[in-house]
């Protein structure tokens, strides 16, 4: 694992553009589904937080890269409209050190690009969630258009070194629908514009343990 002090740093004034321009709305949409026991991988600097309900009645927070996590500490401890249980957890998503079937909800935000095994980290995902349970997602994603996935590949090392390990090409739609999880509801979009087109293309939804339908061709935007 490694950690990224000026990516962390900078982070929130990075995405605070993004954030005004719609994707905080997003967040709050996606995360209106929340309840329960919940793990949220690659928490970052907590920009999630305030978007959580009532229904959430314990918050794991999985955060592994150390300068990230100290600015996730930071945060918990400012914002009080929070469930009386959270914790932060230093490990990888790939290796999840919880029992099986222990969370209603997995949250995934800007997470799957960054991991280094986004499949290892779905299965993970699938392994903690109880029958039922939903792995919520809103990521950007692999283009479908030719031209940008083509930039998207040859910008691939340089974006990551800016970026925090980011890798704007992965085709995360493929992840999900092979991993043991039902897709449920997986929605095409465009992140805001602030952000640049390498990492515009989006989705939106999420994917159930047992009995869901992959209707895969819901369109919307963000």
């Amino acid at each position: 694992m490694r950690h990224h002090p000026i990516f962390a740093a900078l982070y929130d004034r990075l995405l605070a553009l993004c954030e005004r321009a719609g994707f905080r709305e997003a967040r709050a949409d996606l995360l209106s589904q929340a309840h329960g026991r919940v793990l949220e991988i690659g928490a970052g600097t907590g920009l999630n937080l305030s978007h959580y309900a009532a229904d959430v009645t314990e918050l794991v927070l999985l955060e592994p890269d150390r300068f990230m996590a100290a600015r996730l500490r930071d945060r918990i401890a400012a914002d009080s409209p929070l469930p009386e249980s959270v914790t932060v957890v230093d490990e990888p998503a790939e290796r999840l050190p919880f029992d099986d079937e222990s969370f209603d909800c997995v949250v995934s935000t800007l997470v799957l690009c960054t991991v280094d095994d986004p499949e290892q980290t779905v299965a993970e995902a699938a392994r903690v969630l109880r029958p039922g349970g939903k792995l919520l997602y809103l990521e950007h994603v692999r283009s479908t258009n030719e031209r940008l996935a083509r930039w998207q590949d040859r910008l691939d090392v340089p974006w990551g070194w800016f970026s925090g390990g980011c890798h704007p090409n992965r085709d995360i739609p493929a992840v999900l629908r092979a991993s043991r999880l039902d897709v449920e509801r997986l929605d095409h979009g465009e992140m805001p514009k602030e952000l640049g087109p390498v990492i515009r293309p989006m989705i939106y939804g999420w994917s159930s343990r047992g009995g869901g339908l992959d209707d895969g061709t819901n369109r919307s935007t963000v």
